[in-house]
């Protein structure tokens, strides 16, 4: 049974098979038809809904998520907001009311997406009250898509519904809806909260003890954490996903540790959370976070899911690998390490045994003088899958590279590091004649793929130029330093790290 609230009103839903989605609960089992289906892949945004958890304060705190993807089983214990339950009456929430003052919806099929992004960005206003700067703007509508409209009548909605009164519904004047939601998470009648029942085969461990049990029990089970991926066997390969182990809820699996040498970071933490911690240590990984996919996305999907996918253009296993970073594998037989580079095997192949899982990855904490650039390349700037990813680390010591580490996304069947091309740097000036010895390095060691988002040729030309562009940042870097002034920069800067 799904136990949550929906629109104010408690919903107790029996029987709902393991793959169903959030959208199909709503649509055919609660009629609830405001929230359309686009793409069924989480990149148009036409089923975002708000997703209302209990926050450290005890108020609900909503993010915008793709419904299609999100496993309905995961609203247990959740307040779920859809377009439907934003008027009070006859009065429009201010997202709604802007978006019809500013004409922002024409075809109307994306708009309640759009405007339950919109509540989100208002609800997060009103929390944590901040000027609405573009970046700001991108980051809450980035995920949204609309093809007859044109975006500036909705974001000047954005900007001006922060003008309008007020016009809370109902729901929202329910002093006790928080605390409702927050009873719904708690053991009742002698049975765990939010536990799955095995007529739906859908179960929700709350600790690694209890998921090294199941795993031990169910090697065959998968596991699901934000299913942003997952989901897309379902919707668009019409798979049928009969056996889940939900490992959103795993405390372990939910830890920031933070040590003297780093910090281990839970495999169910997801993007949105992990962005803050990167900012001060490494603000090029930071920056790339919000070119993942959109906040949709980000508010769902994990960091250990990236990785277990074992994707050749996932975003973020390139920069964990110039990183250094390490895993920790746990199951049955207990945890074990492992260096992320030792992870990779071959296509979608990884060193998980068939009763293992990520428990955490391990950051490793920025040493002296160490840089860091991120590079990524796709068709569009917000909501899109790399075709190359770079990331470059290294230091810069008396003028020499010192732990070159250069690794790539979309360059060759697993995401990897390119050992010939960083023992051609390492030990060197930044010169353009080390330089030209790693591209060339470069393109004798790595086989990209060809796809749809980029052919071989195409991605290995690109990564020598991204290795060139390296050299030249490295050398305006220099110049500014020697000459006080920054202006050789400006051609290199456009959405660089």
């Amino acid at each position: 049974m799904i136990d949550f609230y929906l629109n104010g009103r408690r919903q107790r839903c029996r029987d709902v098979s393991a793959d169903t989605s959030t959208l199909e609960l709503l649509r055919d089992r609660l009629g609830q038809t405001g929230t359309k289906e686009g793409c069924a892949s989480g990149d148009c945004g036409a089923c975002t809904v708000a997703i209302g958890e209990p926050g450290d304060d005890g108020e609900l705190v909503y993010h915008n998520a793709n419904a299609c993807l999100t496993p309905a089983h995961q609203l247990d214990g959740c307040h779920l907001v859809t377009v439907e339950g934003l008027a009070a009456g006859e009065r429009l929430h201010p997202a709604q009311a802007a978006m019809v003052d500013c004409h922002g919806s024409q075809c109307g099929f994306c708009t309640p997406g759009i405007v339950m992004s919109l509540f989100t960005l208002y609800e997060d206003q009103r929390r944590r009250p901040a000027p609405l700067t573009q970046a700001r703007l991108e980051e809450a509508l980035g995920g949204n898509l609309c093809r007859c409209t044109g975006y500036r009548p909705i974001r000047d909605a954005a900007l001006g519904m922060g003008d309008y009164p007020a016009a809370n519904p109902a729901w929202a004047e329910d002093a006790g809806l928080a605390g409702n939601v927050a009873w719904l998470r708690q053991p009742r009648d002698g049975e765990p909260a939010a536990e799955g029942h095995d007529v739906s085969h859908y179960v929700t461990p709350q600790d690694i003890a209890a998921l090294r049990s199941l795993k031990a029990e169910r090697p065959d089970a998968r596991l699901v954490a934000g299913g942003t991926d997952l989901w897309l066997e379902a919707t668009q390969q019409l798979k049928a996903l009969d056996d889940l182990i939900d490992v959103r809820q795993v405390a372990e699996l939910n830890a920031i540790e933070e040590v003297d040498s780093g910090w281990w970071i839970g495999a169910s933490v997801t993007l949105a959370r992990l962005t803050p911690l990167l900012d001060a240590p490494y603000p090029a990984f930071a920056h790339l976070m919000h070119r993942f996919a959109s906040s949709q996305i980000r508010n769902r999907a994990t960091l250990g899911g990236n990785i277990a996918n074992a994707s050749p253009i996932g975003d973020t296993p390139p920069v964990l690998l110039a990183l250094d970073a390490r895993l920790r594998l746990d199951g049955p037989r207990g945890p074990r390490e492992l260096p992320l580079s030792d992870f990779f095997l071959d296509y979608r192949k990884t060193a998980l045994a068939e009763d293992e899982f990520i428990g955490a990855v391990f950051l490793p904490r920025p040493g002296a003088a160490q840089n860091l650039k991120v590079w990524k390349l796709s068709k569009r700037r917000e909501d899109d899958i790399s075709a190359v990813l770079a990331a470059f680390a290294w230091r810069l010591e008396d003028g020499v590279m010192h732990d070159v580490r250069l690794a790539f996304g979309g360059m060759a069947a697993v995401p990897r590091r390119a050992p010939a091309a960083e023992a051609a740097l390492e030990g060197r000036a930044p010169e353009a004649e080390a330089f030209a010895a790693a591209r060339a390095a470069l393109g004798e060691e790595l086989a990209p793929m060809s796809d749809v988002r980029g052919s071989a040729e195409y991605r290995r030309l690109a990564a020598g130029n991204l290795l060139e562009r390296l050299r030249l940042m490295i050398a305006a870097e220099q110049a500014a330093n020697d000459n006080n002034d920054s202006a050789t920069k400006v051609t290199l800067d456009a959405y660089a790290h």
